[in-house]
């Protein structure tokens, strides 16, 4: 039987439409008020990426980093992650994967196969890695291939064929498609050339293909359906998050946008 990320991705192409991805910092802007923000995003998206805060996030814009900061300085660590996780699955059947830098992984208590065997146990259904080559995470992944934990890899605009291919096989669930070199971050518009980064890392991996880093709006959101098989979105989600205001309906608006792939 295929995992809940799997599920997912199937249940949206059978609705022709992209998944809608949607990505919350644990434990911000407070533990509860992170609980009662992925509960009100997890009424239109249809797989929530948990960010681990972590003090050195490379791939991290602005409003993802300050997010970080405020949950590490209020005391999260990975073990309220996970325990965070484990609230949200008995409050949900909705995929839940652990978006993670690896140093929390290497520092873990027991190392990657606990980390991994302790994500599995929360109710995780996968971790995606910005930040560990796959061809240097190979531990890792078949300690979470030996729990059935899906493993999801980031390729980039420029990935060449060979690292699409590397990529792919080490992925489990969808690939994770960077439409910019860069960092995350609310962006006006997503650059044409995603198209092909998503057709050449779909056909190196036969498996979906979900962009992030730059989702903003229905209409963006709209414009990456029409290309790809998800659509990843945390910046925009978390500026309103913090703003104290439409959440909610931000998080509507773009599962209005991935129904109506193009624009």
């Amino acid at each position: 039987m295929s995992g809940r990320t799997t599920q997912a991705f199937e249940l949206a192409a059978r609705e022709k439409r992209a998944a809608f991805v949607a990505y919350l910092t644990a434990g911000y802007p407070s533990v509860e008020g992170f609980l009662q923000a992925a509960e009100q995003v997890l009424q239109h998206a249809d797989i929530l990426e948990i960010g681990v805060p972590y003090s050195d996030p490379l791939g991290d814009g602005p409003t993802v980093q300050r997010a970080g900061e405020a949950a590490l300085a209020a005391g999260v660590t990975t073990a309220t992650v996970l325990e965070l996780a484990s609230t949200l699955r008995r409050r949900t059947d909705k995929a839940l994967l652990l978006m993670t830098y690896y140093n929390p992984i290497y520092c873990y208590p027991g190392g990657e196969a606990e980390f991994a065997r302790a994500a599995r146990a929360a109710g995780i259904d996968g971790v995606i890695l910005p930040d560990l080559p796959p061809d240097e995470g190979r531990e890792f992944i078949a300690a979470a291939r030996a729990l059935e934990l899906d493993t999801v890899f980031l390729v980039a605009p420029t990935s060449t064929p060979e690292r699409l291919r590397l990529v792919g096989e080490a992925c489990r669930g969808f690939v994770y498609a960077v439409s910019v070199t860069g960092v995350t971050g609310a962006r006006e518009t997503v650059p044409e050339a995603v198209g092909q980064l998503v057709a050449d890392a779909r056909a190196a991996s036969g498996l979906p293909v979900a962009v992030g880093f730059g989702v903003a709006s229905g209409a963006s959101a709209a414009k990456v359906a029409g290309m790809a098989d998800g659509v990843v979105v945390g910046s925009a989600l978390i500026e309103r998050l913090t703003a104290g205001a439409g959440l909610l309906e931000l998080a509507a608006e773009i599962a209005d946008g991935v129904r109506r792939p193009g624009g």
